[in-house]
């Protein structure tokens, strides 16, 4: 897994360097600032039945690329409600294709919503800046669990520790300055709705509390 992981990043990175550089040979940088910018250079050379087969393609990209997120989204929600941090609900499982329905459901509702009402810029930026923050506690979370818990048992291991996820918050954060500060706003007041959902719900049901709990009492 870590070698596919990094392998197609690797790939996915060399690719998009590769069009950039052709795109920017092509037409001016300047005029690519638009929502289809392969489309634009495709229209440039002369060849405008590609352009549109370009639009199609970028279509079903996006496409299956929602649908990606969306099945990784309610995997990730299983998985906190597994632990006791949001209600049952949402590790319910279909007794016959064995998925999270429910929350598939639900979250497909909220996606659709969001996607009819919100504009695209701003989903757009709210996407960015929602998992630059991911990435920024995962490197964080590396160097934690890497200097409090250095026996810890992992299949994988970060190289290159401090070097690598110092950078990566970095990158990060130099990336998430860009953004507006509106969109600074929405992921404060995003994060303010999860601590309320922790403090309320989350803290005194989650399944770490209840062992320790438990063992108090059987200790006391």
């Amino acid at each position: 897994m870590p070698i596919g992981i990094i392998g197609s990043l690797f790939i996915s990175t060399l690719l998009y360097i590769a069009v950039a550089l052709v795109l920017t040979g092509i037409v001016p940088y300047k005029s690519l600032n638009v929502a289809d910018p392969i489309a634009v250079g495709v229209n440039v050379i002369g060849l405008r039945w590609l352009a549109l087969a370009v639009k199609i393609g970028a279509i079903l990209g996006l496409s299956s690329v929602m649908l990606v997120l969306t099945y990784g989204q309610t995997r990730i929600l299983y998985s906190i409600s597994h632990d006791g941090l949001l209600p049952p609900l949402f590790s319910k499982i279909h007794p016959r294709f064995r998925t999270p329905h429910l929350s598939t459901l639900m979250l497909g509702v909220f996606v659709s919503v969001l996607a009819g009402c919100v504009p695209i810029s701003t989903l757009s930026e709210l996407v960015s800046i929602g998992t630059l923050f991911a990435f920024i506690v995962v490197c964080a979370g590396v160097l934690y669990l890497r200097y409090t818990q250095p026996g810890l048992h992992r299949p994988f291991r970060c190289p290159l520790v401090p070097f690598v996820p110092l950078t990566g918050i970095l990158v990060c954060l130099y990336l998430i300055v860009g953004l507006p500060r509106e969109t600074w706003l929405r992921l404060f007041v995003w994060l303010g709705v999860g601590l309320v959902i922790y403090l309320f719900y989350g803290q005194s049901h989650s399944v770490l509390y209840r062992k320790r709990k438990a063992q108090h009492n059987s200790s006391s």
